[in-house]
């Protein structure tokens, strides 16, 4: 139990941390995806892509960060959205094996939804979506 307690204080010191560090410099990519991973990872997705898109409004066309919120689309089964930031991402670096990767990932996430076979929300865990956007 103290160590449950121990690891909340911790993340909710980070968070603050992370957030201070974005209130100083808006356009820190390195402090808004861990950011946005532990709010996803807390079952905060609109949290987390409100950072993305203020961090998008002060660097429009990070590729990590247009990754980044991709990822958190396609954690909440909002695909398409997912998928047109990927290849908005792949217009500047279409080598980007990270990027193609997410793409191919959210296009069989929508087929499966689609069909069916599938929640549209695969990924429970916050930290194992976004660290598809490293």
């Amino acid at each position: 139990m103290r160590e449950r307690i121990v690891r909340a204080i911790d993340r909710d010191a980070d968070e603050q941390t992370l957030r201070d560090t974005l209130r100083q410099q808006p356009d820190n990519v390195d402090a808004a995806i861990p950011l946005a991973r532990a709010l996803l990872g807390r079952r905060s997705p609109d949290d987390a892509l409100e950072v993305l898109d203020a961090l998008l409004l002060v660097v429009p066309g990070d590729l990590r960060a247009l990754n980044a919120k991709g990822v958190v689309l396609d954690h909440e089964g909002r695909h398409r959205e997912a998928q047109a930031l990927y290849r908005q991402a792949l217009e500047t670096a279409p080598a980007n094996a990270m990027l193609r990767n997410n793409l191919k990932l959210s296009l069989a996430l929508e087929s499966k939804t689609e069909s069916g076979n599938t929640d549209p929300r695969p990924l429970t865990d916050g930290r194992q979506a976004l660290a598809r956007s490293r």
